[in-house]
């Protein structure tokens, strides 16, 4: 059970921006995806604001295909919060981009954030960060409702179908790609591959992986589509859907 004491801010957060986003061509021809712009802004650096906002003082960019847009970009964007980019060379997979960049984090024995480069989220930062260390575990996931493609289809018993673009049942969340880490994690995440396929279930073994139902939009920017949806939501608002960072809320 979590502590109901208050929490302190978590102050430093890794960002995955190794990946070549290949199913987001032609705008990864010559960026990486984290690069990719929505409404003249990087998806990277709307990540920076939103980590600042939250409290985060230090970032460590864990960058890969086309490194040097993403190091060039930082050299002269003036980025709200100390960023630093350690380079994947050869692609180490998500898990091993995280070793790698926690491994270069400035308070190794403080917890930390990461998030992977593609994703969109206005849910509070803050709020995560003071869940996972109210709780204890090793880690906290964001939890966020499923994205699901219009054709999702339901058939009823006798195999006839019932409901076309149907919703996903009430309360069913996935993986947001948005975690905090304490520092014990460091030594579970391997040193190439996937942690979702290694560490994470480890900790759900050892029951320490903590979930937090985030609240606010969320999406992955994996193809032009969501681009595209993106960057309209975005235009409608008139904002950069900066969220408020509240730290009561949660599961």
């Amino acid at each position: 059970m979590c502590s109901p004491e208050a929490a302190p801010p978590v102050r430093q957060a890794v960002i995955l921006a190794g990946g070549r986003g290949r199913r987001l061509a032609p705008y990864t021809d010559l960026s990486p995806k984290a690069m990719v712009e929505v409404n003249g802004t990087p998806l990277l650096r709307h990540q920076l604001d939103r980590f600042a906002a939250a409290g985060v003082e230090s970032v460590v960019v864990s960058a890969g295909y086309r490194a040097q847009v993403i190091t060039d970009y930082l050299r002269t964007a003036r980025p709200p919060v100390r960023t630093t980019v350690v380079v994947e060379d050869p692609p180490l997979g998500r898990g091993g981009g995280l070793k790698l960049a926690a491994r270069a984090l400035p308070a190794p024995r403080e917890p930390w954030f990461a998030v992977y480069g593609d994703i969109w989220a206005e849910f509070p930062l803050a709020a995560l960060g003071a869940h996972h260390v109210r709780c204890g575990a090793l880690a906290t996931v964001a939890l966020v409702p499923p994205r699901l493609p219009k054709g999702t289809v339901v058939c009823d018993a006798s195999g006839r179908v019932a409901e076309l673009a149907a919703p996903p049942p009430p309360g069913c969340t996935v993986n947001g790609g948005v975690y905090a880490f304490a520092p014990g994690v460091v030594p579970l995440l391997p040193e190439d591959g996937d942690h979702a396929d290694t560490t994470l279930p480890r900790l759900v073994r050892l029951g320490q992986l903590a979930g937090f139902r985030a609240d606010g939009f969320w999406c992955a920017v994996n193809t032009p589509g969501d681009l595209r949806e993106l960057r309209a939501r975005v235009a409608a608002a008139g904002t950069t859907g900066q969220p408020e960072n509240r730290a009561g809320q949660g599961p």
